[in-house]
């Protein structure tokens, strides 16, 4: 097992960047989160040209069938630009939870024709898989509500966890609520008696391992966007007739992040290496933190400038604080080591 990146990995992130430099700059993200948030323009054009979409779906269903590997990096780069597009809750969640299935679905995820959500509250966490639902199944109908659902709005099928089944459902009710994150808002779906189309058995608590798995690569992009941002702002703004960056408090400060997030890097690159759910806990334990981390300081070394809403360091920090609570917060995944490792607690 290696936990370098390949030179199909490399070339993924090149293409991947460069999109997102070109069409989604923090300006334009900035501009467009109070009125509509999610670039589908974008999303088309990433899941179309490039193939995201399809990376975890096999071939023979009309993806690409890489690996986890090669998600985690997309995921990376996404980070780095908080990008307002559905890969995370259509080409992942949803897509992991199709997988088993071998549903035709997974052909027009694949292509980017349809995108799907999961309906699972983004509060949920493989040791509380059901959190934030109160959802039935009579007569098959569909009833019942999901609070706190990622990529509901802009999802074509719903894929609702039904007592270990999974269904696709259509006409459900969505209701974008506030969030702090703008950039990946979260909506209530309420089902009443939906028609529902059973697709397969479905893991529910194995799916977020594997969300969480691959959203600790999510959370090493924000962290290293933030600390290059700084630390270059650092060396262009001048106190005292000196950069910032030359004050050895700063020096000090950004050598710590920095080792932060090479080990943030390693625990994610472990996370969708190894697949086990021990990667998974150390990875998101770590990972989630050191991205709040790395945008305070971002927030914090930007000075005055940092504390404005024209600065994007506020979008970073709001996502990564979000995603500090998505799919098991830092404390429940250390809690859960201590029994997937077989090393008890104290008492």
């Amino acid at each position: 097992m290696t936990l370098l990146y390949s030179e199909v990995e490399e070339e993924l992130r090149a293409a991947v960047r460069t999109l997102l430099a070109d069409r989604c700059p923090p300006a334009a993200v900035l501009k467009r989160i109070e009125s509509d948030p999610y670039d589908l323009d974008l999303w088309k054009t990433l899941a179309g040209e490039i193939g995201v979409a399809g990376l975890l779906v096999p071939e023979e269903h009309g993806g690409a069938g890489a690996s986890a590997r090669e998600v985690a990096v997309v995921l990376e780069e996404l980070g780095r630009a908080v990008a307002p597009v559905p890969f995370f809750t259509s080409s992942v969640l949803a897509t992991c939870a199709l997988l088993p299935t071998g549903d035709a679905l997974l052909g027009e995820l694949a292509e980017g024709r349809s995108t799907a959500a999961l309906a699972v509250s983004f509060a949920a966490s493989p040791y509380r898989p059901s959190r934030g639902s109160s959802v039935r199944l009579e007569d098959g109908r569909v009833s019942g509500t999901v609070t706190g659902v990622a990529g509901a709005e802009v999802a074509d099928v719903l894929l609702v966890p039904v007592d270990g089944d999974l269904y696709a459902v259509e006409g459900a009710a969505v209701e974008v609520v506030p969030s702090l994150d703008l950039t990946r808002p979260v909506a209530t779906v309420t089902l009443k008696r939906c028609e529902a189309r059973r697709v397969g058995a479905c893991d529910l608590a194995g799916v977020l391992w594997s969300g969480a798995a691959l959203l600790a690569s999510e959370q090493l992009g924000i962290a290293e966007w933030c600390l290059d941002t700084t630390l270059a702002y650092v060396k262009e703004r001048h106190q005292f007739a000196r950069p910032v960056g030359s004050f050895q408090a700063i020096k000090h400060r950004l050598a710590d992040l920095w080792l932060d997030v090479v080990r943030a890097r390693a625990a994610a690159r472990h996370a969708v290496a190894d697949s086990s759910p021990v990667a998974a806990a150390v990875a998101q334990a770590w990972n989630a933190g050191v991205a709040v981390h790395a945008a305070e300081e971002a927030l914090q070394l930007h000075g005055g400038i940092g504390m404005t809403w024209e600065h994007p360091v506020h979008l970073y920090l709001k996502r990564a604080k979000a995603a500090e609570i998505a799919l098991g917060t830092p404390g429940d995944h250390r809690e859960a080591l201590a029994s997937l490792v077989d090393v008890p607690g104290p008492e």
